[in-house]
């Protein structure tokens, strides 16, 4: 099964057993939780079932692995011939979660 579902703003393609980064979740590790998808196939793409905006008794469980930081994002500001440059970086929270089932 392939879902399509919305987490911290972005859309993912998961399958089960797909590990994918997400922004920071207000979860510990080795938690578990669901989330509705907005669209699900099978692999062949037969059967498919799209939502409005979600599909209705759809649920996606994961688990979460780890809560860490990103690589460092790099901000480059400068404005021609006015001598202003400005260089800032930050390295965004992030969470590790692992796709358990799809249903």
């Amino acid at each position: 099964m392939i879902a399509v579902i919305e987490l911290g703003w972005n859309q993912f393609n998961v399958r089960v057993g797909d590990v994918i980064d997400v922004k920071k979740l207000q979860a510990d590790v080795d938690s578990k939780g669901d989330v509705a998808a907005m669209l699900i196939s099978d692999e062949e793409g037969k059967d498919t079932k799209i939502g409005t905006p979600l599909v209705e008794g759809s649920k996606v469980s994961y688990k979460v692995l780890e809560q860490f930081k990103g690589t460092k994002v790099r901000v480059f500001k400068m404005k021609a011939k006015k001598r202003y440059m400005k260089n800032v970086g930050f390295r965004p929270h992030l969470t590790k979660i692992e796709i358990m089932s799809i249903a």
